[in-house]
């Protein structure tokens, strides 16, 4: 594969992975199996070790999961909670066991500590001189969501730990656990949800997040959540020398840790420990989808360190997925949030690791063809605590005759829209800007900071106008009165009057906030400032073809297709002409030029604190620079932002001027 390929590649896979991290990680709504998602990791592991030159720091590689939400404040761990590398296989637990031993330059046993793996939440607690003071989700590895208040509702989590001075309770402790939901409560609390006539979680894992992250403590307190503890981050004023001494601290100090801990004496004693597991899993009293083995010697742990996203001492050994035999009764297309058709097998109910299925993804229409799934056929499906299971195989044998293949429909479902599959990408999608099954995020992007920026428009009362059928089309937001706002729920009329005041104010809007608003697949904040700068106006942009597209600087095939596809869509032709007429004007307010940085090109490496990289990469553009994402000899400046990746390096190597976010700020005149 080329460098052109495997950029092009490893775009899809960060988009994808993203995208997955935030719906289970932000959303607790997962759409794809772990064994799915480690897949894409995997490959996108695989390509950034091929073209290091490609790796960046904000890869989903060099992080542990996604943003926090905004309704909860944020907390910083002192400690970053990483994520754990999987072996899928006792084979590679024992690839790892040499690669730490070979990193260690020894030979012998590696003592570990093996733990059971909860399909859980992780959570990270704070107590100073014994008493509880703060409690986070792990958030994206580095900060959290503080839901101290709720975790206080936890009855396994003590609010002063026990002082029995062996050993003597540490200044400052930092323990990191799960939360979880027991199989028997879980199974309980949804017989009392579908009593009350409410709608049933789908596992234990979404109960309790979903339970953890409610913003009255109160529901979270009617929730049968417990803990258990495994895992140190800062400690102070206390002497622990290994993981086994910890584990065996926390419960003498009221910090509740699961019973099937097991101390090893080497990888086939934890194989052995790993296999017994697999074997009981099932009469456990909660979810367990693997093992973890931690070296046990906490200074061997700081001698082998940490990588981005992982420790080199500990891993995790994943138990196979649950696995049962049905029959497919239908295949139909699911629209999701971002227009993707995914291919969904209706099944025959059956029960898998303890749950009901009956549907099954079948991810994408490859994936259809390469197992040649069709209406009728028994299939073996599989779940590992995901939503929504997939198929894993057709049982060949007991096909009935010649059923037809399936095919995605030309049309959208839901919206009657061309439904399209870019080329070099596995996902067809959707093309209709005003899908009902997109209708609801497609208004959030509109309505954004980077877009429209329409103060006041939040989540949940989009959700009350898609709902109550008020919008269909963006454009639609434009004609809603002050009469109509203020009989939805919990709007008052002077939020009422500031949303109508919003709307009439995001109606001149600058060329590119335009662009980016119309949510066009690959266009973000920086292309669509590209495609401003080079058109003009709208009606310029709209008339362009793919080739002329592609022809400009930084406007890729897979850029070209989707901008040209999005406006020969008559339906999206016609929300712009709505639009319009509704006098939003794209070209009302002329974004200042100036050219302090006319003809120079810079990149950016690290994390900004004082604007997104979107932001800076604009404000560079509307003084005449360039943004480029690789250092060479011809780059002007390299700003160094917290936490810089390799292009530091490189750009030192290279003799390129190093900046701060402070200089870059002296550059545009701020």
């Amino acid at each position: 594969m080329d460098q052109d390929k495997a950029e092009q590649e490893l775009r899809a896979l960060r988009e994808q992975i993203n995208y997955h991290n935030h719906l289970y990680y932000v959303l607790d709504d997962p759409e794809v199996s772990d064994a799915a998602y480690d897949r894409l990791m995997r490959r996108l592991q695989e390509l950034e070790e091929a073209f290091p030159e490609l790796l960046t720091p904000d890869s989903p590689s060099q992080r542990v999961g996604a943003a926090p939400l905004e309704a909860f404040g944020t907390v910083e761990h002192t400690l970053p909670m990483l994520s754990l590398e999987n072996a899928m296989d006792t084979g590679e637990a024992r690839e790892l066991d040499e690669r730490i031993k070979r990193q260690l330059g020894m030979t012998g046993d590696m003592g570990y500590v093996a733990e059971p793996k909860l399909d859980g939440v992780a959570v990270e607690l704070v107590y100073e001189r014994g008493l509880f003071t703060v409690g986070s989700t792990r958030g994206d590895g580095r900060i959290g969501e503080d839901v101290t208040q709720n975790l206080r509702t936890i009855r396994s989590v003590p609010l002063r730990l026990l002082e029995t001075g062996d050993p003597p309770l540490p200044d400052r402790l930092e323990v990191r656990g799960e939360v979880y939901i027991g199989n028997a409560d879980f199974e309980a609390l949804n017989e009392r949800r579908a009593a009350e006539g409410e709608p049933l979680f789908a596992n234990p894992r979404n109960a309790a997040a979903g339970s953890l992250r409610q913003l009255d403590p109160r529901v979270t307190a009617g929730r049968p959540l417990a803990l258990f503890c495994h895992g140190l981050g800062e400690v102070r004023g206390a002497d622990l020398t290994s993981q086994w001494a910890f584990l065996r601290a926390l419960p003498r100090w009221g910090l509740p840790v699961s019973r099937e801990v097991r101390q090893c004496a080497g990888i086939e004693e934890a194989i052995g420990y790993f296999q017994d597991m697999m074997e009981r899993r099932e009469g456990l009293a909660y979810e367990v989808d693997g093992v973890v083995l931690k070296v046990d010697d906490f200074s061997v742990q700081r001698e082998l360190g940490v990588k981005a996203r992982s420790p080199r001492w500990a891993f995790a050994c994943k138990f196979p997925p649950h696995q049962e035999t049905t029959r497919v009764l239908d295949i139909t297309a699911q629209v999701g949030r971002t227009g993707t058709l995914t291919p969904v097998a209706e099944l025959e109910p059956v029960r898998v690791g303890g749950v009901e299925v009956r549907r099954a993804s079948l991810h994408n229409q490859d994936e259809v063809d390469k197992k040649d799934v069709r209406v009728g056929d028994t299939v073996v499906v599989q779940r590992a605590g995901d939503v929504i299971p997939e198929v894993v195989k057709v049982v060949a044998s007991r096909r009935e005759g010649d059923p037809p293949r399936y095919r995605l429909p030309a049309a959208c479902p839901v919206c009657g829209a061309a439904v399209v599959r870019p080329e070099g990408e596995a996902a067809a999608r959707c093309t209709g800007l005003s899908c009902p099954a997109q209708l609801k995020e497609r208004i959030k992007h509109f309505a954004s900071k980077g877009g429209m920026d329409i103060e006041g428009l939040g989540d949940k009362l989009v959700a009350q106008l898609v709902d109550k059928e008020m919008v269909r089309d963006v454009a639609d937001l434009y004609e809603l009165t002050l009469e109509d706002l203020a009989g939805l729920e919990r709007m008052a009329e002077k939020s009422a009057r500031n949303l109508v005041a919003a709307f009439e104010e995001s109606r001149e809007v600058p060329l590119d906030r335009f662009i980016y608003a119309l949510g066009i697949r690959f266009v973000g904040e920086h292309v669509a400032a590209v495609l401003a700068d080079h058109y003009g106006s709208l009606e310029a942009l709209q008339v362009s073809s793919a080739e002329e597209l592609e022809a400009i600087y930084e406007i890729g095939p897979q850029v070209a297709g989707s901008v040209s596809a999005f406006f020969r869509e008559a339906k999206n032709l016609a929300t712009l002409e709505r639009l319009f007429e509704a006098g939003v004007d794209p070209a009302g307010v002329e974004t200042k030029r100036g050219d302090r940085l006319a003809g120079k090109t810079l990149v950016i490496t690290g994390t900004l604190e004082g604007m997104s990289r979107a932001e800076a990469e604009r404000r560079v553009a509307e003084q005449g620079g360039r943004v480029t994402s690789s250092v060479s000899k011809k780059t002007d400046y390299v700003v160094a932002g917290a936490s810089p990746g390799s292009k530091l390096e490189k750009a030192r190597a290279l003799g390129v001027a190093v900046i701060g976010e402070e200089e870059l700020f002296e550059l545009l005149g701020e």
